[in-house]
């Protein structure tokens, strides 16, 4: 397989998107509810059109993941996995923290990813083995050491109401120990900036494959570590994700694995 070919062809894809959604950008005139916080505009539909039609105007037998139309059933080893709008209810706000997700994957392994950030004109990429790179340069995690020097980053899961004592106890564990916690509002931006040094780890849980497939190749790629909280090999079937540089990962799994609302070591 042409993995430099896929990679073309993906941040194409990714830009397609992206012109849709800056055109949609403050225009929004309807907002649909998947769940009671879990939003879906135009935006999102227009943008994985868009995607898709990119995608299957070359490769009209690969299969297709998509977050807002599901499975395109198509060749099984020859897969694409795409979020058209990480980060809706930013972009609802008119915050500019959203992103296009786009990985493909490869006989069940992922080999190329993509997180482009339309309003920063950032675009993260990254093709197996070859590292991973921002607007084109290398980049790679952090140095830092301790999570008492780190800055840390997580996300809230739609269903946040359900399991707010795990995800209360979890983010206090994390923000007494660290230099600082944020919460940006879309996986794939949170996985490339783990990814360029910008923030040291992070964690969050119930996330779907199209919030997690690019961005947590990108970030491997770029020297990371990333398991489920038991640090067991992250796949994106999984309902846990950690990412970390690496150094502070033992110590980040001490703060975020528990039992029964409580730290396992303490």
């Amino acid at each position: 397989m042409d993995l430099e070919f896929i990679k073309r062809v993906g941040i194409a894809a990714a830009y397609k998107g992206g012109n849709v959604l800056r055109s949609h950008y403050g225009r929004i005139a309807k907002i649909d509810k998947k769940g009671a916080i879990d939003l879906v505009t135009e935006a999102d539909t227009a943008s994985e059109r868009k995607i898709i039609a990119t995608i299957k105007r070359l490769f009209p037998d690969h299969a297709i993941l998509a977050e807002e139309s599901g499975l395109n059933i198509g060749e099984p080893d020859h897969q694409w996995i795409i979020d058209p709008l990480d980060g809706t209810t930013n972009f609802t706000h008119g915050l500019g923290l959203f992103s296009i997700s786009i990985a493909f994957v490869l006989s069940g392994e992922t080999v190329f990813g993509v997180v482009l950030i339309p309003e920063t004109g950032e675009i993260y990429t990254a093709v197996k083995d070859k590292g991973a790179e921002r607007n084109s340069q290398p980049i790679g995690v952090s140095e830092t050491r301790l999570v008492s020097e780190s800055l840390l980053i997580t996300g809230f899961p739609y269903n946040s109401k359900d399991i707010i004592n795990p995800l209360m106890t979890r983010l206090a564990n994390c923000l007494s120990a660290s230099q600082g916690v944020r919460r940006l509002g879309s996986a794939a931006i949170d996985l490339c900036f783990v990814a360029c040094g910008r923030f040291d780890g992070f964690w969050e849980q119930n996330l779907k494959p199209w919030d997690t497939a690019a961005g947590e190749f990108i970030a491997r790629e770029a020297g990371a570590v990333v398991t489920d909280f038991s640090n067991k090999p992250f796949t994106i079937d999984k309902k846990e994700i950690l990412a970390t540089n690496g150094k502070i990962h033992t110590e980040m799994l001490s703060l975020i694995q528990l039992k029964d609302g409580r730290l396992l070591k303490s």
